[in-house]
């Protein structure tokens, strides 16, 4: 979900009126979702990165996403909506991290949509933290394969990604579920993550169904 300072930039606003806007366009993409049938949506809401920005920045951003939680996620939770929150957890302020769990306590029985909400969550931290769990559970190295690195991911749960969609106009995946991307579509897009919707999601996938996916073979 990218763009949202260029977007506060080019109306010479502050850059957490982009953030805010992003997270009505979050709103929009989920319901869009929910109406063209999607079942499982991964969106990535802060990367182990983003600690590097402002310590202005940084707190907007925390005081965002407990206003989202508060605000705009119960709506959705009311759609059906199962919310799971990826990543590390111990850098999250107190109270925010209670209103995380608490959501995704109350929606846990859910089944419309799987909301996966990435947030503080690097793909190759993520590598690294399933392997260090794998070292110290023991495995032996001829017992290590697929099966056994997906079961030590932060989610062994959450589906692989059929598509990704970049928006903004970057053409890169920032770290980004990079194991379970291996054999996803990819779209990007130019629009800025708060002006994207139902019609940027509907030609992403309309794009997406016109792929021939082949894994590896012919």
């Amino acid at each position: 979900m990218d763009g949202n300072g260029r977007w506060a930039e080019s109306r010479s606003l502050p850059v957490a009126a982009g953030h805010r806007a992003g997270t009505r366009a979050l709103r929009r993409t989920v319901e869009a979702s929910i109406d063209l049938g999607v079942r499982s949506l991964a969106v990535y809401a802060f990367s182990t990165e983003n600690w590097s920005r402002s310590q202005d920045e940084v707190e907007a951003l925390m005081e965002i996403f407990s206003e989202t939680i508060e605000r705009e996620l119960p709506d959705l939770a009311r759609q059906g909506v199962h919310v799971r929150f990826i990543g590390r957890r111990d850098r999250a302020p107190a109270e925010l991290l209670a209103r995380m769990e608490a959501l995704e306590a109350e929606t846990v029985s859910n089944t419309r949509l799987q909301l996966w909400i990435a947030f503080d969550y690097g793909g190759r931290a993520e590598l690294i933290e399933a392997a260090r769990r794998i070292v110290e559970s023991g495995a032996a190295a001829e017992d290590v394969d697929e099966a056994l690195v997906s079961a030590h991911l932060y989610e062994p749960g959450m589906p692989d990604p059929d598509l990704l969609i970049r928006a903004s106009g970057e053409l890169r995946i920032s770290n980004f579920l990079l194991w379970q991307l291996a054999y996803a579509e990819l779209v990007f897009v130019d629009t800025l993550w708060p002006d994207f919707g139902e019609r940027e999601l509907r030609g992403a996938l309309e794009e997406y169904a016109s792929r021939r996916r082949r894994f590896g073979g012919r």
